[in-house]
């Protein structure tokens, strides 16, 4: 491991903590000395990283810092692009250029190398598959952002139209299909709802009475969705 990739991962494991943690410790997950560990907490407070703490006593990082030359490893850069070119692809268009935006914030503060590569890297997504009509994404995302209530038009597989109140919690993309995951006050139940299949979606301004991390626990747990 070169010693910028070492500084880096030095970073990730100090944000894991949130308490002091010890050098000993820090060593040994990097498989480095102690004495090797003490030069690489030294060189990243000289270059602004706030690290509280000295030898025998513990590390703690204070949230906020982040040394723009060592921002990603080189898989994490592929994760990434490839990430937004699947979004760019895939996504509605609001969507989509928030991802082209991000990637060009992204590689606005790389290192001239890393950014002359980034859009060379040879990791591709192919043309998307055509998807039926679907209501405003950007709308369904803002409620469930929001907390709110959306008020929808759906028909089933069988033709048949229901007015729905939904406590929306997530959004699923599949490759030809669109999830909208909420509880659903008609059924009073957790549902899963086609987006093609709604027809109309008008966001309430009444916010929800849960908040939407607990339903999205309360989900997974009902589905035996275990988190990788």
């Amino acid at each position: 491991m070169s010693r910028s990739a070492r500084l880096l991962e030095l970073l990730q494991l100090l944000r894991r903590h949130r308490h002091p943690v010890s050098g000993q410790v820090l060593a040994g997950e990097l498989g480095i000395s102690l004495r090797s560990l003490y030069r690489d907490i030294a060189t990243l407070q000289a270059q602004g990283a706030d690290i509280l703490g000295e030898a025998g006593v513990g590390y703690l990082l204070r949230p906020g810092f982040m040394l723009p030359p060592l921002m990603f490893a080189e898989e994490e850069l592929e994760a990434l692009v490839l990430g937004s070119r699947w979004v760019a692809e895939r996504a509605d268009p609001r969507l989509a250029n928030a991802a082209r935006n991000a990637l060009a914030k992204i590689a606005a503060v790389l290192p001239s190398d890393l950014r002359e590569a980034l859009p060379t890297t040879g990791l591709l997504v192919g043309p998307a598959p055509e998807v039926p009509p679907e209501p405003d994404l950007a709308l369904l995302r803002q409620a469930i952002r929001s907390e709110r209530k959306l008020i929808i038009r759906y028909r089933d597989p069988k033709g048949e139209e229901t007015q729905r109140v939904l406590w929306p919690f997530a959004l699923a993309w599949f490759e030809r299909v669109r999830l909208l995951m909420g509880w659903c006050e008609l059924r009073q139940d957790f549902r899963a709802f086609r987006t093609d299949r709604i027809i109309a979606a008008e966001p309430s301004e009444e916010r929800y009475p849960r908040r939407r991390a607990l339903l999205l626990k309360e989900w997974r747990e009902k589905e035996g969705i275990t988190r990788s």
